[in-house]
């Protein structure tokens, strides 16, 4: 036999990281599986322990209330009216009031309920302001998106 007969040749071994661009590298498996895991521990001692809810509004009185029908008008436009169809406000460009009136459509559209049904506009004596959707159980705090979003509604609450 010769030198070269004796000596075969053995392929490398795969380098550590994958030749395939698609596999996900197990260090972010494992630390999305400890995350998950982590998650889970953490929602268990709450639920066992039965710790209070934190981020959900303190009950307070109500210091008015007015039911409103919005009905957009397009990517801009909303028309708000009040329960006999009077018009309080007719807006081309309507801002945040349009961005609420679009989320509430969603709403109702995914929970196949009538577009054009009455929403409540509430005030609270501690001073949250909140649409309510009696419908769908839909609601947004108005004053999470600052005092002048806010105030878009507080005008609509007086007028």
């Amino acid at each position: 036999m010769t030198d070269q007969a004796q000596h075969s040749y053995t392929p490398r071994r795969p380098a550590l990281r994958s030749q395939n661009p698609e596999m996900i590298p197990k260090v972010l498996l494992r630390a999305m599986f400890a995350l998950a895991m982590a998650s889970l521990a953490i929602v268990s001692f709450a639920v066992i322990t039965d710790r209070d809810h934190v981020g959900v509004p303190k009950p307070a009185e109500v210091l008015s209330s007015r039911s409103l029908i919005l009905q957009g008008g397009g990517a801009k436009a909303v028309t708000v009216r009040q329960l006999d169809g009077t018009v309080l406000a007719d807006l081309d460009h309507g801002g945040f009031i349009t961005v609420i009136q679009n989320g509430l459509e969603r709403a109702r559209l995914v929970h196949g309920v009538q577009a054009d049904l009455p929403v409540d506009l509430v005030a609270y004596a501690n001073g949250r302001l909140t649409l309510t959707d009696p419908e769908t159980g839909w609601s947004t705090e108005l004053g999470s998106f600052g005092s002048d979003n806010k105030a878009a509604f507080e005008r609509l609450l007086t007028q």
